[in-house]
C-alpha cells in the first residue's frame, strides 16, 4: 500500500506493480483499483502498472469536498508528478475516461504518450442532438432518482450496479464484491461527483486529442448503447476501435484475456 498527499492535503491511495513501459489504470464512478484485479497483475508481468483510487473512493481519504472531474484530473497529474512517470499510457473506464479527457484538456500531453478509453460516451444526458446518453441517468429527473436511491438505499443501489455493469447474470460473490467496493464511497461523494459528471459534454474536445488512442466498447453494455461509446473513436483523430462482443460495461472483467492482450499490443505498438 502507498499513499501521497495532494496540494489540497488529501491523502490518496495508489499501487505500483511490475516494471516496463508505464500504464495508469483509472476506474469508474464509485469504483476502486480492485475492479482491475483480473487485469493489473497480468499486465504487470510486462509493464509498470499504476492504479489510483479517487478521493473519497476505495482506500483514499473520505473527504466530502472537491468532487469534480477537473479536481480528479488534477489528482491524476499530481500522482504522475509524484512518481515522476513519463511516456505513460493512460487508461480510463467509464467516468475515469472523462477524468482523463479533463486531464488532457487542462494539462495537454504532460507525461502522457497514449490514451485508452473504455466504455464512456462523450456526454451522459440525452437531448435534441444526442440520443446515446447514459441509460440509467440520462436527464435531470433520472439524476434526482439516482440521488434518492443512493441516499435511502445505498447498499441496494450498489448491488444494482453489478447487474447493470455485467452482461452475464452476476454470481452472488460478484454482487458482494462490487457492492462492497462501491460502499467504500460515501453517499455524498457518489452524488456530488455524478452531479458534475452528468453535466459535462466532451464532444467539442474529442477532435483535439492528439495521442494514439484505443477505444474499447462493449456490444451489450446496459450503461451505454454501443453507439455512444463508439462515437468517441469516430471523433478522436485516427483512434482505433475494438468491440467486445460478449461483455457488458465491465468488459475488462467479462473478457479479461482479450482485454489484457489488446492493451498489451496497444502499449507495445
Amino acid at each position: 500500500m502507498a499513499t501521497f498527499y495532494t496540494n489540497d492535503h488529501v491523502e490518496l491511495y495508489y499501487e505500483v506493480k511490475g516494471e516496463g513501459k508505464p500504464l495508469l489504470m483509472i476506474p469508474g464512478w464509485t469504483c476502486t483499483t480492485q475492479f482491475f484485479k483480473k487485469n493489473s497483475d497480468v499486465l504487470a508481468e510486462n509493464f509498470q502498472v499504476i492504479l489510483m483510487d479517487f478521493r473519497g473512493h476505495g482506500e483514499s481519504e473520505k473527504v466530502l469536498h472537491s468532487h469534480r472531474i477537473s479536481r480528479y484530473a488534477m489528482d491524476v497529474k499530481e500522482l504522475l508528478d509524484q512518481l515522476d512517470i513519463r511516456d505513460v499510457t493512460i487508461l480510463g473506464w467509464s467516468m475515469g475516461v472523462a477524468v482523463l479527457w479533463s486531464y488532457l484538456e487542462l494539462f495537454g500531453n504532460h507525461r502522457v504518450s497514449k490514451l485508452v478509453c473504455v466504455e464512456q460516451a462523450p456526454l451522459q444526458y440525452t437531448g435534441p442532438d444526442w440520443v446515446w446518453g447514459q441509460n440509467g441517468c440520462y436527464d435531470v429527473e433520472m439524476f434526482i432518482r439516482t440521488c434518492c436511491e443512493i441516499q435511502y438505499a445505498p447498499r441496494e443501489s450498489a448491488e444494482g450496479l453489478a447487474f447493470a455493469c455485467l452482461h452475464h447474470e452476476p454470481a452472488p460473490e460478484e454482487v458482494k464484491f462490487i457492492a462492497d467496493e462501491i460502499s467504500k464511497c460515501p453517499q455524498t461523494v457518489r452524488i456530488e461527483i455524478m452531479r458534475d459528471h452528468t453535466n459535462l459534454d466532451w464532444r467539442d474536445f474529442l477532435p483535439f486529442i492528439n495521442l494514439p488512442t484505443l477505444v474499447c466498447v462493449a456490444r451489450h453494455s446496459a450503461v451505454f448503447n454501443w453507439q455512444g461509446s463508439a462515437y468517441v473513436a469516430e471523433k478522436i483523430p485516427e483512434a482505433k476501435l475494438e468491440f467486445f462482443e460478449n461483455s457488458g460495461h465491465m468488459l475488462f472483467w467479462e473478457e479479461p484475456d482479450k482485454f489484457n492482450q489488446i492493451i498489451s499490443d496497444f502499449i507495445n505498438d
